[in-house]
């Protein structure tokens, strides 16, 4: 298995693991804007060829934005999202950031204990922040 950053040829099946995953989808030229910006860092995991998870950040004056986090259905369960998430955040405290947030559905059990076994903190929330269905997000910090 190899994480490395993502490049174009990438996006089509990041897209496929996106729509499978999320239920407002980035689309792939979404992908490839946020790939080229240089404030950005977006990650793949590769397993025999095949792109089974990836991961994104924007930089803003100092602080990540945590944007995606995604490990194909199958490939689940396996330390994957911990591990590509471990080396985003290295990756991202490299280029000065020194801090970073996410949020995340408040359903979603699996993601809260992960991000809680980085050492993100929930700091708070926001109502009906997610649609398709409508949903809670809980805003999570990770600080030095």
């Amino acid at each position: 298995m190899i994480i490395r950053r993502m490049e174009e040829r990438d996006i089509p099946e990041v897209v496929i693991i996106e729509n499978d995953t999320f239920s407002s989808p980035w689309s792939a030229e979404s992908f490839l804007n946020e790939t080229k910006s240089e404030n950005n860092l977006y990650l793949v995991v590769v397993d025999n060829d095949e792109v089974v998870g990836y991961c994104g950040v924007w930089g803003i004056a100092g602080e990540g934005q945590i944007t995606n986090v995604a490990v194909r259905k199958e490939n689940r369960n396996q330390g994957i999202g911990k591990l590509m998430l471990t080396q985003l955040i290295h990756l991202a405290r490299e280029k000065g950031m020194e801090s970073f947030t996410l949020e995340v559905r408040e359903s979603n059990k699996s993601a809260l204990h992960l991000y809680e076994s980085l050492g993100f903190n929930s700091v708070g929330g926001r109502k009906d922040f997610y649609t398709k269905p409508t949903e809670n997000a809980v805003i999570m910090w990770l600080q030095e």
